[in-house]
């Protein structure tokens, strides 16, 4: 937990530990692709990503994009984030295409189809903002499904998150209440730094 939790008045803290309180109970949800043959294995790991975020793992996430999507808790609360903007199709895209990556290949041409038909065919349930090149190019790619066959339109919707939405997530309540007194801890540490010459 950060330093300095005392010095914040109790409503700030009360809204904090609600906040965590929902990201925690979010990341119990099951895994709705868990049908894999390696639950064994995804089982340990789901477990050990079932904690809350420290404030190591948001200075991470501050730190770039590519950490905050690495991270299963930070896509979890990235995810919340997304919701709040009606933008979570982005970042359930951009899972189910590193999913798809690690299909077999008797797999692929089903799973590309079922992925082009949730997130990318006109008037999908789902449907991510791509331009129509990206589009016309992922349709043509279904007929020769191959592990790459969705790397032009998922590198476009990473690169508009990461652009977009996880600019405004940087400065979002919801990153500034996992860990509240950053600048709170910095103002300790030049004090203690004065303090003590």
């Amino acid at each position: 937990m950060c330093k300095g939790l005392s010095q914040l008045p109790a409503t700030c803290l009360k809204g904090a530990k609600d906040i965590k309180h929902k990201i925690s109970h979010l990341l119990q949800k099951p895994e709705p692709q868990t049908a894999e043959p390696k639950q064994g294995k995804e089982k340990n790991n789901t477990a050990a990503n079932k904690r809350s975020p420290t404030a190591v793992d948001v200075e991470k996430w501050r730190e770039s994009f590519s950490h905050l999507v690495k991270s299963h808790v930070g896509r979890a609360v990235f995810s919340s984030f997304l919701r709040s903007e009606f933008s979570e199709e982005n970042l359930m895209f951009w899972e189910a295409c590193e999913e798809y990556k690690k299909s077999p290949a008797s797999q692929l041409q089903s799973r590309a189809v079922k992925i082009y038909q949730q997130y990318i065919e006109a008037d999908a349930p789902n449907e991510v903002n791509l331009d129509a090149a990206t589009r016309d190019l992922t349709k043509q790619n279904l007929d020769r499904a191959c592990p790459t066959c969705f790397d032009e339109a998922q590198k476009m919707i990473y690169l508009l998150m990461e652009k977009d939405s996880y600019r405004r997530f940087l400065h979002s309540s919801l990153l500034q209440d996992l860990c509240p007194t950053k600048g709170s801890r910095d103002e300790g540490s030049q004090q203690t730094v004065a303090g003590g010459a």
